[in-house]
Order: structure tokens, then sequence, then C-alpha cells
């Protein structure tokens, strides 16, 4: 109905006004979420200061549980990688403390950094390929772009706030249990991963099933926190887990990141409202 209200002369001011957002504040949204996202993109790989090569400064966390001393991990963090890891596990039934970290020659990737980043940087190329002197001729041209960014973004967000789901013994066969020294014992299986802005160490302690017990075995499937009574098949042996061990800390630059996918979203949502408002004052599609 407002499009067949519109008369003539508010035709003409509408598409003038149509015509600025294309060539002008399309132009200055896409400025601003460079900056954002290059501000992001920063946090993943954080310069030592002064340094001219490029390094990544190598951050310290401490993981733990207030009100237990049962693990606790020092974590040495450099980009997306886990440098060093250093665990203490204070066992239940004895209080028998074990002690593990990496081994000197190893690191362990952190997949979610590396894919979070990699997107961030992938919708940075976009919104380059659209510098200052390209002229949008449509709206759906810049709706078209909008999207393709919201989606690098959603899904780099997607990377942090969603842990992989694994099965156990996708866990006992992964890399990470060769990475200790000493070799982690059969009943102990450890696993790293990135939730919102933490860093999360998970300890299982299992016990093995007794073939007496077996008649009663149900596979679990796969989970980011697995819970005691979690029963699995790994090397022709058939396991139980009897208590699980969660610390985690948070990473200040992981919140940093993720705040500036929220804000990005945003303004990408912004200008698109602003092209499809348009579109509700007359017959034609503008785009």
């Amino acid at each position: 109905m407002a499009a067949t209200m519109a008369t003539q002369g508010e035709r003409a001011v509408l598409e003038e006004e149509f015509k600025w957002l294309l060539q002008e504040e399309v132009h200055a949204v896409l400025r601003q979420l460079q900056d954002i996202l290059k501000e992001a993109s920063h946090r993943f790989a954080l310069p030592t200061s002064g340094s001219s090569g490029g390094a990544v400064k190598q951050e310290n966390f401490v993981l733990s549980t207030s009100g237990t001393d049962q693990v606790k991990g020092v974590m040495t963090l450099q980009g997306d990688a886990l440098c060093q890891a250093d665990v203490n596990l204070k066992m239940p039934r004895n209080n028998q403390l074990l002690h593990f970290a990496f081994r000197e020659d190893k690191q362990w990737k952190l997949q979610q950094i590396q894919d979070a980043r990699n997107h961030v940087n992938q919708a940075i190329y976009l919104l380059m390929n659209r510098d200052a002197n390209y002229q949008f001729k449509t709206g759906l041209e810049v709706l078209k772009l909008m999207d393709a960014v919201m989606l690098q973004l959603s899904r780099a967000r997607n990377r942090l706030t969603t842990p992989a789901t694994l099965t156990l013994p996708e866990i006992a066969s992964s890399g990470l249990t060769k990475m200790f020294t000493p070799v982690l014992p059969p009943d102990i299986l450890v696993n790293f991963y990135i939730n919102l802005n933490k860093l999360c160490l998970t300890v299982y302690q299992l016990h093995v099933m007794q073939p007496s017990t077996t008649k009663n075995f149900k596979p679990a499937g796969g989970s980011v926190l697995h819970n005691p009574g979690a029963m699995f098949e790994f090397g022709s042996q058939r396991y139980e887990v009897s208590h699980v061990h969660k610390v985690e800390c948070v990473v200040p630059w992981l919140n940093d990141a993720l705040v500036f996918f929220t804000v990005s979203l945003q303004l990408c949502q912004q200008l698109k409202d602003k092209i499809s408002v348009f579109s509700s004052y007359w017959n034609y599609r503008p785009y």
C-alpha cells in the first residue's frame, strides 16, 4: 500500500536516498566491518610486544575448579596451539597424585581456534574485494555480500561456542594421548576443547569391565562431556567411566573475539534492514 501512495516526487527523493545509501553508506559500513574484523583476527595471533618477527606470545593459564583439587592443569597457549600442558590428578580412591606433561617436542593444535580464525579471514577477504572504488549497482548485490560475510562470522562463532561431540573411542584413539610423558595410564583419558571464551580440560578415569558384567554393556554415543557410567569398547577391551573431572579457565582474547563477532553480525543485519526498507516504498524491486 505504501508503494501505491508514494507520489512521483516522493519516489524521486527515495531513489536519491537509495543511491546515496549504495554509494556512500554501504562503503562506510564495509570499512567499519573491516576494522572490527581485523581486530578480531589479531586476537587469534597475539604478536609479542616489540617483536618484528611476528612471533606469537605465549600465555599461561591455570585450569582448576573452586572447592576441589582433584585436577589442576597449567597450560601454555600460543595462538591456536597448546605448546605446554602440565596436569596433576589426585586419584579419588587412594589420593595418589599422578603428574603428566606434554613432551617437549609436542604441540596440540586447537582446531576450533584455527577454524574460527580462518572464517574471520575469509570474511575480511570478502569485504576487501569491494573496496572504496567499487560501485554497488543494486541492493541485491549488497544483500548477497552481507549474507556471505554473516555466514563466515556465524561459522567462526559456532566453532568457539559448539565443541565437537566425540565418542570415548575417538578420544582414546586421539593423538592427544601420545603427547604426554610419562605415557598416560590405560585407565586415563584426557580431552581439551574451547567452549565460548574458556579453555577446558576433561579427565576421564576408567575401570575395566569384567566379562561377567558386560551383559549390560551399552556403548555411549558422541558427547562433549561424558558422564560417569558411560561405557565403550577400545582395543578389544570394554571400559566404564568411573570419574569425570572438568577444569577450565577464561581466555580473555576469546571473549574479545566473540564480542567482535556479535557487533559485526549486528552491523551486517542493520545494513540489510536499511536496504530492505526501501523495497516497501515502491512497486518494483530496487534490488
